[in-house]
């Protein structure tokens, strides 16, 4: 898939953080049916940041989880602005077992700045609860495909990020860190962000040339510079949908002919081949 390489990295990640983006929600009504949500960790409590239950993709009985934002301030503060705490990994985590166990592929869309920092969420046990996930995905005998929407950010996003195929939007980008942190601690100065986005290869178009992403899913320009209600934006989401959904069901389709052991194997070798360097 070629990319429009007019656009620098720092445009990319400003596209990617558009407000108006397609959310894991909007998917969800548009692209999927008979979606039913699953609330809770049985362990704490429930994360608006995440969403987990389980919906019919064309033919395919499936499960899905994602990462969703807010549209308003009321919205974007209920979510968390997507960055989930421990309970919300767990609750992702309690869902894709129910998959397993009923044999229900998982679809999982990442958009997300990074897991929450807060000091409750360190309370509860957030790193152990982002490690738990890498190590149980990585297990399941059920395909397991990745989208990533918007921000992939850090260990936020890889907790839901295992996976046998790996889809990025052609407009997101994915990365250990955003480009002003990255900034903040080469150059004591979140200023020079752009700089940083160029070093640190987010965009999908750099991820697909390394082999860490499958595919990428193609933006019209139309949706990259006008993000309103016009016609012609929702002919570009309506497109978009259209791009992903059959992007989905084509990988789904291959995914499904392979056995529990087949995937276990070929993702564990996936990731494990994930920065190798090879003298020429």
């Amino acid at each position: 898939m070629s990319q429009k390489n007019e656009h620098t990295a720092i445009e990319r990640v400003r596209t990617a953080r558009h407000p108006e983006r397609p959310y894991t929600m909007d998917l969800l009504n548009t692209i999927f049916t008979d979606f039913v949500e699953v609330h809770g960790d049985r362990r704490y409590s429930d994360d608006p940041a995440m969403i987990c239950g389980f919906a019919r993709l064309g033919e395919h009985e499936v499960c899905v989880v994602g990462q969703q934002k807010g549209r308003d301030t009321k919205e974007r503060q209920h979510r968390n602005f997507a960055m989930p705490k421990p309970e919300g990994y767990r609750k992702a985590l309690r869902v894709m077992r129910l998959a397993e166990k009923f044999g229900r592929p998982i679809i999982s869309f990442i958009d997300t700045p990074g897991a929450y920092p807060g000091i409750d969420a360190e309370e509860r046990g957030q790193a152990e609860a982002i490690a738990f996930n890498l190590r149980e995905m990585a297990s399941f005998r059920v395909p397991i495909i990745v989208v990533v929407l918007g921000e992939g950010g850090s260990g936020g996003a890889l907790a839901i990020g295992i996976g046998d195929r790996i889809l990025m939007m052609e407009n997101a980008v994915y990365s250990v860190i955003s480009p002003e942190g990255c900034a903040a601690i080469l150059w004591k100065d979140a200023g020079k962000a752009d700089l940083a986005a160029e070093a640190l290869k987010l965009t999908a178009s750099n991820l697909n040339t390394f082999s860490l992403i499958d595919d990428v899913i193609p933006e019209p320009e139309t949706w990259e510079v006008t993000y309103d209600n016009s016609s012609d934006s929702q002919e570009a989401f309506e497109h978009i949908s259209e791009s992903l959904k059959k992007a989905l069901l084509s990988n789904l389709k291959e995914l499904k002919t392979k056995t529990g052991d087949q995937l276990v194997h070929e993702r564990f070798q996936k990731f494990r081949a994930m920065g190798k360097w090879a003298l020429s």
